[in-house]
């Protein structure tokens, strides 16, 4: 009776870890938290189970003293102690309090020069939406696709990436019910959506194939289940969804690695890269991952590995106690698209909570790179609340900050949005001088308004005009008008010049008396577009 009992146990553990494994997945690692959590469970299990059956076998006659005397449960709980101590005892001697040194030094900082690191780019090459408008455009983009609306809907993951060197999000579809993936999932998921996040062009992409390996999967085919029988023992992080340079969505799963202790010093040793339709995996090495991929390190982790480089210079009781030359990162974080990597920027403040940054950090996501740069002034939340006092009474809101260069400036840029979500204006705010505040209804009248502030404050001198003046006479060929500004222009080309001549009706009136077929003589500087005309001569 004894020997079939113990067999039922066995048998009822077995069951319930095979249960807890397929539903948890947890990696079969002795850095994992979730191995060791597993274990413990599986033990109160056993143990419970065997109180069950001693119980139900001998009702009237269980005492405590019996208990004692199993060798079943004092072996199960003097294990489960046991291995509590040492889990308790691994956790201390893997944290900052006997670590600091190994933890300040996790991740590598240099100093960087902020005109020559980040260039100034154009406005089409710059995240202008958030998030969250993100997703406001998506659900809206699936709302107008009528043949799949009733069937999936938006996921809510929005990776931002660089796809052919403009800043994107995308953002794979899943199943609208469990009813909708039992009918759907022999083809899969037959689309992602892609927002370019410059000009707000949303694109639902169709695929030939559809993805079979997505996280609204059930079964075998979660991406999630698929990764870790693929690799039990990878200790995967936060997955994220990309497109290749042609397109081809993958899912990419960083690995982790443990450099202090059994669960400390918390980085990336590998990457795992899984095809969302074919679900081939393939494993690099964190120098060896393909370009075209743009998160290895999450933000979280890289602010993380900042904290403990910031706060961790003297020990860890100096950045509790005295706190000298502690340094922190602000609360939140956006993304910059430089050299076709993603770089996760946030700024950098001292512990004691002030309202003004020491400076700002930028870290790419592909490779750790991180750079520091020295730089006093507002806080993203100032800087935000700065820009929405601009325009208080329409009550819009402001985005988190995203740091550009705008003339040689470390700059503040700040969408403001309506209660809707949608964004109506843009904010630039100067980092060292926030007062420096610039509002406009499109990013160019936002950008020319912050350079006129600049430049009424002193902080910029305008730029001396040194091009040369030259001459040209000659037929008028063609002719056209155009508005710039509140400003009339008319724009000339001349016989016998491939230029464009661009004449102000302001400073030259006689320009509307201009037809194709007349000879004029005009003095004028070079231009990027078209020449500046200086003096005009009617003949």
């Amino acid at each position: 009776m004894k020997t079939k009992t113990k067999g039922l146990i066995a048998l009822i553990v077995v069951f319930v870890a095979a249960i807890y494994y397929y539903v948890t997945i947890p990696a079969i690692n002795i850095h994992s938290t979730d191995t060791w959590g597993a274990v413990l469970f599986l033990i109160v299990i056993a143990l419970i189970v065997k109180l069950f059956f001693y119980g139900f076998r001998n009702p009237a006659k269980i005492r405590i003293s019996d208990l004692k005397e199993s060798k079943i449960l004092r072996a199960g709980v003097i294990l489960l102690l046991v291995l509590g101590a040492v889990y308790l005892i691994g956790s201390i001697l893997s944290s900052p309090i006997v670590n600091a040194k190994k933890y300040q030094k996790l991740m590598k900082v240099e100093q960087g020069n902020f005109t020559e690191d980040v260039e100034e780019l154009s406005f089409d090459k710059i995240p202008l939406l958030d998030r969250d408008t993100a997703a406001l455009l998506g659900d809206r983009k699936m709302g107008s696709m009528v043949d799949m609306v009733s069937q999936f809907e938006a996921d809510d993951i929005y990776s931002q990436i660089n796809y052919k060197d403009n800043p994107v999000r995308v953002t794979p579809l899943r199943y609208a019910s469990i009813i909708k993936w039992f009918t759907n999932r022999s083809e899969g998921i037959p689309a992602y959506i892609r927002i370019n996040m410059a000009n707000q062009n949303t694109e639902l992409v169709k695929l030939d194939k559809g993805m079979k390996y997505v996280n609204s999967e059930y079964f075998n085919r979660n991406i999630y289940r698929h990764l870790r029988f693929a690799h039990p023992t990878y200790i995967y992080g936060d997955l994220s969804f990309e497109i290749d340079d042609d397109g081809v969505p993958y899912w990419i799963a960083p690995v982790k690695k443990y450099n202090i202790g059994l669960f400390g010093g918390e980085t990336i040793g590998k990457v795992v890269i899984c095809n969302a339709i074919t679900g081939e995996t393939t494993t690099y090495k964190t120098t060896d991952v393909p370009e075209w991929v743009d998160r290895v390190y999450s933000a979280d982790l890289l602010v993380n590995l900042f904290d403990y480089y910031g706060t961790l210079k003297h020990g860890f009781f100096n950045s509790v106690l005295s706190q000298k030359d502690c340094l922190k990162t602000t609360d939140g974080y956006n993304y910059l698209a430089l050299d076709d990597d993603v770089w996760m920027y946030t700024g950098v403040t001292s512990v004691n909570g002030d309202q003004s940054n020491v400076g700002f950090v930028l870290s790419n996501q592909r490779t750790m790179e991180t750079k520091y740069y020295e730089c006093e002034g507002a806080t993203e939340a100032s800087a935000m609340s700065s820009a929405e006092g601009q325009v208080q009474n329409l009550k819009y809101t402001a985005t988190f900050p995203l740091l550009l260069n705008i003339s040689g400036e470390p700059t503040y840029f700040i969408a403001l949005k309506d209660d809707a979500g949608l964004v109506k204006k843009y904010a630039m705010v100067n980092v060292q001088k926030y007062q420096i505040v610039a509002i406009g209804d499109s990013v160019s009248q936002c950008e020319d308004n912050y350079l006129n502030l600049l430049l009424s404050n002193g902080v910029k001198e305008e730029a001396k005009d040194d091009r040369e003046i030259e001459t040209i006479t000659g037929e008028i060929t063609k002719i056209a008008q155009a508005v710039i500004d509140g400003t009339s222009h008319y724009y000339l080309m001349i016989d016998g010049s491939e230029d464009i001549f661009d004449v102000s009706v302001v400073d030259y009136i006689d320009v509307v008396r201009c037809e194709a077929g007349q000879t004029v003589t005009m003095e004028y500087k070079k231009g990027e577009k078209a020449d500046t005309v200086v003096s005009l001569k009617i003949k």
